[in-house]
């Protein structure tokens, strides 16, 4: 099956362009509830998988030894813009640890936060890996790698952090991965389906009336992202916004080439979104027009309106366009 029809830009009554991808929605027993393009797309979840690599903390009892609480889990489950609040967070994190930012293996990565950019800039400071977007999911890798008794280098597709990371991914989706490379962070990143993903979705949405292990820590870790979503992406960001938008809890999380994923515990579906071309515009426009369908967005929220019929202007302020979900999407 091909891609279908995801996201329109429109320029006056022209659509000038267009984004086409798949999305998927799963129940809490993995069952498709509806798909649009192709459900059996094998592709990277990115970041959007930090909550499948984040089981292993809690399963294996680190995160609870450790004292963790839910906003490093939280963090651990993060794509952070490396604002103060992200950066602090870490650092007394890896402290705790007897750590410093030498351990982690994510590499430096400037501040998304514009005010702290722009200090650092004057200052002539470089930024660390501390500002790196997924530092605190290796903040979490280090406590688990501490855990088990492993060794520095966690990222090694053959160390035990990945191993376990990888058995929980295939564990929650449901099939073996048939590709594993490497993701922005040196980190390993499975490939999967998209049902795959929205399958492992639904099952962190139903994990609350489950008490198996697995289960608890997914729905400990979703009520970690949906209660603090400034820790899981921070100001002005999609993951964040819509998180405090919806009329019930959501725990939603982005990934790099337009991925992006939704928990929905109060309805038990899960939901996978992938655009093709990777644009991060029509994977937000993507998902909130799905939140929209599902009901728990309302479409004039200002959060549903920076990314859904967001209007498009230029360098003058003019409207000249805007960003519209394909209509298929909310029927």
């Amino acid at each position: 099956m091909a891609a279908e029809l995801m996201c329109e830009i429109w320029r006056g009554s022209l659509a000038e362009s267009c984004h086409f991808g798949h999305a998927v929605i799963c129940d809490g027993e993995g069952q498709v509830v509806q798909a649009w393009g192709d459900p059996d797309a094998i592709v990277f979840p990115r970041s959007s998988a930090k909550m499948l690599q984040a089981l292993p903390l809690v399963t294996s009892g680190a995160a609870r030894l450790s004292g963790l609480r839910d906003t490093h889990l939280a963090l651990a489950c993060a794509s952070h813009e490396g604002a103060p609040l992200h950066i602090g967070m870490v650092t007394q994190w890896l402290e705790a640890l007897n750590l410093d930012e030498t351990a982690l293996r994510c590499g430096p990565q400037p501040s998304r936060d514009a005010d702290l950019r722009r200090q650092m800039v004057k200052a002539d400071e470089s930024p660390c890996q501390l500002h790196n977007n997924c530092s605190g999911k290796h903040a979490g890798f280090l406590t688990l790698s501490r855990h088990l008794g492993a060794g520095a280098e966690y990222i090694d597709p053959d160390h035990p952090v990945s191993l376990a990371c990888l058995e929980a991914f295939e564990e929650m989706t449901g099939q073996t991965s048939p590709i594993l490379a490497t993701d922005g962070c040196s980190a390993p990143n499975p490939a999967t389906t998209m049902a795959a993903m929205a399958h492992a979705m639904g099952r962190f949405a139903s994990a609350h009336r489950r008490e198996d292990n697995m289960s608890r820590a997914a729905a400990r870790l979703t009520h970690a992202m949906y209660s603090n979503p400034m820790q899981v992406a921070g100001m002005g960001r999609a993951c964040t916004e819509l998180m405090q938008a919806v009329s019930e809890p959501v725990a939603l999380k982005t990934g790099a080439e337009g991925y992006f994923v939704a928990i929905l515990p109060g309805r038990e579906l899960g939901v996978a979104v992938k655009i093709a071309d990777g644009a991060t515009r029509a994977a937000e426009c993507a998902i909130t027009a799905i939140l929209v369908r599902l009901g728990v967005l309302d479409p004039l929220h200002p959060a549903a309106l920076r990314r859904m019929n967001a209007p498009i202007t230029n360098w003058r302020g003019i409207r000249t366009g805007t960003i519209r979900p394909a209509a298929q999407l909310l029927k």
